[in-house]
């Protein structure tokens, strides 16, 4: 049997780039699309929703406008 997800804990999603989109759980749960940006550290948090991306940096890879790798789109983004 699996445990429930502890609901005070915040998703944590692994990510190839530093730049991300997140809109939350989608659908009525969700928020508006925000752009986080990781800088220097490697990992970045929603400021709506708690949810942390962290960059995979064994997997990580330049920006690219036109495909947009960044941008969460759910658990198996892009």
């Amino acid at each position: 049997m699996v445990a429930d997800p502890d609901p005070s804990v915040p998703e944590t999603v692994m990510v190839k780039t530093r730049r991300v989109a997140c809109e939350g759980v989608g659908g009525t749960l969700g928020h508006p699309r925000v752009w986080l940006e990781m800088g220097e550290a490697d990992f970045v948090e929603c400021g709506y929703c708690d949810r942390r991306f962290v960059l995979d940096t064994r997997h990580e890879r330049p920006e690219n406008e036109r495909l947009a790798p960044g941008v969460y789109e759910g658990p198996s983004g892009h």
